[in-house]
C-alpha cells in the first residue's frame, strides 16, 4: 500500500487539471485571436484573394513608342512578326516535363532540338546564352521568325502543342533608315524580371511592369524608357471552377507608348559611320615605323555636335553590330561575341565610354591655363626639339624644333617643348616637389573649369568621367597601388614596369615633373572621351558656352501632339576672357590654314574662305600600343571630333575622314565646290518635324511602303491565314 496521504493525492491531481485546463484556455484564446484576425481584422484581403482566384487576366500587349531622327524618320520602330512561345509552367505540368513538345515543335520549325530546350530554360550564373533571363511565367519565344505554315500546324494541332502558342506579336525594329546603324546610341530591349516587376509595385499593391513587358537595357532605350515603354493592357475575365468565362470582372486598354524625337540625322549619321569605318580600313593599310607593323586601327569614335544647342547630330562607335540581333532574343553565339575581348567589345558607346589620352587636342586647355595662369599671349616662347627635365629628356614630336614661336604658332604646328616649359615653369612657382599650401595649379583647375574629369550629363546611360590627375588623384591613386607597386618592385626585373613601380613606391603620390610637362600635352595619367572633347570645342565655337549634350528633343504622342520639348541647357562658361578665346580661334584657324591640319584640309581643297573651319590635331602615345590618333575641329555650326586607337598621327589617320564629314554637311566636292542642293545639313535642324492627323510624321521620304490596302479585321479570337502572315509595318505611327 502507498504511504502518501489520500489527500496529497487529491492535490497533485487537482493541479494537474487546473495546469491542464489554463493550457486548453491559453489554446482556445490563441484559435480565437487568430480566427478574429484571419476574418475579421484582414477578411477582407482574402475576401478579394479568394475572388481572385475566379479570376484570370488576359495581356493585351502595349505598342511601344518609336525613336525619330530630327527630320522624322524611324530609327526604332516596331514590326509585327509570327511569334512562337512555350509555356514553362505548362511543360513542368507535363509528365516528361515537356521533353516530347519541344522535340515536336523543333521539328515543326525546322530547329535542333537542344536549341529548343536551351532556349526555354531559365538563365542564372552558370547557364550560357541562350537561356531565357525573364519572368519564368512568361511565354517563352522560341523563334521570332515562323511561317504561316509552320503556325498553322501548330495551331490546328494543338492537343499536339500544349503550352505552345503561334501568334502575331509586335516587335522591336531597328530599321537602318538611310543606312544609319546607331546600335549604341539606341541600345536594345529584354524582358523584365521578377525582381524588376516586384520593385515597380506602387503603394497600392498595382504592378506598373508586368512579366509580359520589355525594358530599355541601354541606350536611348534605356533612358527614355518611361515615355517609350505605354501601359501593357489587361482584360480580367470571371471564370468557373472549371475554367470557363462566365463574365467580366473589368478592363484595363492598353495606352500605347510615346514617340521620341531626337536631334540625330540619319543620313549625317551614315556619313559618320561610313567615314569611321573607312579611316580604320585605311589606317590598317599604313606602315607604324615606330611598331614596324600596320597600324592596327582597333577601335574608334567620332561626334558631330551643334555648337548652339550641344545637342548631338550624329555619334558613331567602332566596332559596331546589328541592334536586330536582341529582338526576340538573342542568340548564344551572337552575345558571346558582343561580349568577347576577341570582337573587342562592340557593346561599348566608345563616344561617351572610350577613355583614352588627348595628346595635343589638349592643348587649348593648356593655353587657356597659361593665359590664367598670367602668361602673355604677346609673347615668344622657345620651341626647341627637346627639354631635359628632372634628368630625362623630353622630346618634341619628330624632334623638330621651331625657335622662339608665339603661343599660337605652337597650337597651329603642335610644339610640345612649348608647352613643357610653361608647364614646368609653373610647377616651380607652385612649389615644384614641395607644393605650397596655397598652389594655384592653373593647369589643373583650368582643365575642370572646362568641364573634364567629370561627365557631361549626356542622356546615354553609363557615361564615363574621364580623369584630371591633380594632386589629389595621385594621393588617392598612391594609397590604392602602393603594396602592388612596392612588392613589384621588390621582384629584382629590370623591365619597364618594374622601374616604375619602383619609383611609384618611392613617392607615387608626388606630383613630379615629369607628370606635370607629360600632362601638358594631354598624355600621362589624363584621360578625355570623344563627347567631352566635342563640348569644349563646341564651346569654342560659340563664344565660350558650355552646352550640355543632349540627343532627346522632344517626346511626342501617338497622335503627333508634342508632350514635351526637351530645351538645351547651359552647364557653364568656359573659364576665359573674350580675348584669350579669340587667340585660340585664330590658333585653331591657323592649325587648318599653316599648320599640322593643312595637308588634309586646305591642302586637299578645302574652301577655307568661304566655311572657315577650326582644328587641333592630337598624337598620343600608349605604353605597349601603338599611338591614338585625335582630331578635333569645329566649324560656324558644328563640332566634329574622331578618334581612333592605334591608328597614327591625328591628321594622318583622321584627316581625310573628317573632311569628307565636313563636305557631306556642307555640299562640298573633291575640288572644293560648294553645292548646298547637295548638302546634307548645311545648318543644324532647330524645328521639330511635322505630324499628319494620324501622328505619322510627314517626311519627303517614304521609309516604308505597304504592298497592299489593309484587309477588314477578322473577329477576335478567329485565326486566318492574314493575321498570321508577317509584315513590315509600324504599327501606324511615325511612318512618313
Amino acid at each position: 500500500m502507498s504511504n502518501i496521504p489520500e489527500t496529497g493525492r487529491t492535490q497533485r491531481v487537482t493541479i494537474r487539471l487546473i495546469v491542464l485546463q489554463v493550457l486548453v484556455l491559453s489554446l482556445l484564446a490563441t484559435l480565437g485571436g487568430r480566427l478574429w484576425y484571419l476574418q475579421i481584422r484582414t477578411g477582407h484581403e482574402y475576401v478579394e484573394k479568394a475572388a481572385g482566384n475566379h479570376v484570370r487576366e488576359v495581356v493585351e500587349p502595349t505598342v511601344r513608342g518609336e525613336i525619330l531622327d530630327a527630320s522624322g524618320r524611324i530609327l526604332a520602330g516596331n514590326e509585327a512578326k509570327l511569334v512562337v512561345s512555350v509555356s514553362r509552367t505548362s511543360l513542368l505540368q507535363q509528365k516528361d516535363r515537356g521533353k516530347a513538345v519541344l522535340a515536336r515543335l523543333a521539328d515543326v520549325l525546322g530547329m535542333p532540338a537542344k536549341d529548343v530546350q536551351d532556349k526555354v530554360r531559365l538563365c542564372d550564373a552558370k547557364t550560357a546564352q541562350p537561356c531565357w533571363n525573364g519572368s519564368p511565367y512568361q511565354p517563352i519565344p522560341v523563334t521570332k521568325a515562323a511561317t504561316t505554315q509552320q503556325a498553322m500546324q501548330i495551331m490546328e494541332r494543338h492537343e499536339d502543342f500544349p503550352g505552345v502558342t503561334a501568334q502575331p506579336t509586335s516587335l522591336r525594329r531597328y530599321t537602318g533608315v538611310e543606312g544609319a546603324n546607331l546600335a549604341q546610341v539606341l541600345g536594345y530591349l529584354s524582358p523584365v524580371t521578377d525582381e524588376e516587376v516586384t520593385k515597380s509595385k506602387d503603394k497600392e499593391g498595382r504592378e506598373r511592369r508586368l512579366p509580359v513587358d520589355q525594358i530599355g537595357r541601354a541606350g536611348l532605350e534605356s533612358v527614355y524608357d518611361n515615355d517609350l515603354r505605354g501601359t501593357t493592357g489587361i482584360d480580367r475575365l470571371e471564370v468557373d471552377n472549371l475554367g470557363r468565362v462566365i463574365g467580366s470582372a473589368g478592363k484595363t486598354p492598353a495606352v500605347p507608348g510615346n514617340n521620341l524625337v531626337t536631334s540625330i540625322d540619319a543620313r549625317v549619321q551614315k556619313a559618320v559611320e561610313d567615314n569611321l569605318a573607312q579611316a580604320m580600313v585605311d589606317a590598317r593599310k599604313a606602315w607604324d615605323k615606330d611598331t614596324k607593323r600596320n597600324y592596327e586601327a582597333d577601335s574608334g569614335a567620332a561626334v558631330v555636335l551643334d555648337v548652339h544647342t550641344g545637342r548631338i547630330v550624329a555619334m558613331a562607335s567602332a566596332p559596331t553590330y546589328d541592334p536586330n540581333l536582341w529582338v526576340g532574343g538573342i542568340a548564344g553565339k551572337d552575345y558571346t561575341n558582343l561580349t568577347s575581348k576577341e570582337s573587342n567589345y562592340p557593346l561599348l558607346n566608345r563616344a561617351i565610354q572610350g577613355q583614352s589620352a588627348p595628346g595635343s587636342t589638349f592643348k587649348v586647355v593648356s593655353a587657356a591655363a597659361a593665359a590664367q595662369a598670367g602668361y602673355s599671349l604677346n609673347s615668344n616662347y622657345d620651341c626647341p626639339s627637346s627639354m631635359t627635365i628632372g634628368g630625362r629628356e623630353f622630346k618634341n614630336f619628330e624632334s623638330k624644333g621651331y625657335g622662339p614661336i608665339s603661343l599660337a604658332r605652337a597650337l597651329e604646328v603642335s610644339c610640345d617643348t612649348v608647352f613643357y616649359g610653361l608647364a614646368y615653369d609653373q610647377w616651380m612657382a607652385d612649389g615644384g616637389i614641395k607644393p605650397k599650401k596655397d598652389a594655384a595649379d592653373w593647369f589643373f583647375k583650368t582643365a575642370k573649369q572646362f568641364g573634364l574629369g567629370a561627365k557631361t550629363g549626356i542622356d546615354l546611360p553609363s557615361e564615363a568621367p574621364g580623369r584630371i590627375p591633380d594632386r589629389q588623384w595621385k594621393q588617392e591613386y598612391y594609397d590604392a597601388n602602393k603594396d602592388a607597386w612596392c612588392k613589384q618592385a621588390q621582384s629584382g626585373g629590370n623591365d619597364y614596369g618594374t622601374l616604375v613601380a619602383k619609383e611609384n613606391c618611392a613617392d607615387g603620390n608626388q606630383m613630379r615633373a615629369g607628370d606635370m610637362v607629360n600632362y601638358a600635352i594631354g598624355q600621362g595619367d589624363t584621360l578625355v572621351t570623344p563627347l567631352q572633347m566635342a563640348k569644349i570645342y563646341g564651346a569654342l565655337a560659340n563664344g565660350g558656352t558650355l552646352y550640355r549634350p543632349t540627343i532627346g528633343k522632344a517626346v511626342v504622342s501617338p497622335d503627333g501632339t508634342v508632350i514635351r520639348e526637351i530645351a538645351p541647357q547651359v552647364d557653364g562658361k568656359l573659364p576665359t576672357d573674350q580675348r584669350t578665346l579669340q587667340y585660340i580661334d585664330q590658333a585653331t584657324k591657323g592649325v587648318i590654314e599653316q599648320g599640322s591640319a593643312a595637308w588634309k584640309f586646305t591642302g586637299a581643297g578645302w574652301p577655307q574662305g568661304k566655311i572657315e573651319l577650326h582644328a587641333k590635331t592630337g598624337t598620343a602615345e600608349v605604353f605597349g600600343k601603338q599611338t591614338t590618333s585625335y582630331l578635333t575641329t569645329y566649324s560656324r555650326d558644328y563640332a566634329v571630333v574622331m578618334t581612333m586607337s592605334q591608328a597614327g598621327t591625328g591628321s594622318g589617320a583622321s584627316g581625310d575622314a573628317v573632311r569628307r564629314i565636313y563636305q557631306a554637311l556642307y555640299g562640298v566636292d573633291d575640288k572644293g565646290n560648294i553645292d548646298t542642293g547637295k548638302a546634307l545639313l548645311s545648318k543644324p535642324q532647330a524645328e521639330l518635324p511635322k505630324f499628319n492627323p494620324d501622328g505619322t510624321a510627314v517626311h519627303p521620304v517614304a521609309l516604308f511602303l505597304d504592298p497592299q490596302p489593309p484587309t477588314a479585321p477578322a473577329a477576335p479570337g478567329t485565326l486566318t491565314l492574314a493575321a498570321l502572315e508577317p509584315t513590315t509595318r509600324t504599327a501606324g505611327r511615325g511612318r512618313a
